[in-house]
């Protein structure tokens, strides 16, 4: 005789008070429980690389400005940017490449202004590849 034998075939409760669980509710009694509220997301915060500014040359910075010249003088040039981003969170940031035609260069602002109204600082550029008619300049 098994010690189960005298509950093995009684009927299963019903409460007559309390309607039944739902799987979904029933199911959330058994989700990972985070005891340190946050802190996993700490954790993935600290994992997260960044990359460090680049420093401009004085050559660097000429070719820059030559090609911003070649782009305020004509408007058909479709143009890749590629520029620093500082990361919100921390120290550094990402480098992002833009590609369309440039609407226009607010000297007085530093910022070059897309076609789809992205405002890029130029303070931040390190490199800008022009393509005209399907063609790298």
């Amino acid at each position: 005789m098994s010690k189960y034998d005298d509950i093995i075939n009684l009927p299963h409760h019903v409460s007559k008070y309390y309607p039944r669980m739902s799987l979904e509710a029933r199911s959330a009694q058994f989700a990972p429980y985070d005891a340190l509220e946050g802190y996993s997301d700490g954790v993935r915060e600290t994992e997260r690389t960044t990359d460090k500014r680049i420093i401009l040359d004085e050559e660097k910075k000429e070719i820059l400005n030559s090609k911003l010249n070649i782009i305020k003088n004509s408007s058909d040039i479709e143009v890749t940017i590629t520029y620093f981003v500082k990361d919100l969170k921390k120290e550094g940031g990402c480098y992002k490449n833009k590609t369309g035609y440039v609407k226009k260069i607010d000297i007085y602002n530093q910022v070059i202004i897309m076609s789809d109204n992205t405002k890029i600082s130029i303070n931040e550029i390190i490199d800008i590849k022009l393509c005209y008619n399907n063609n790298e300049i």
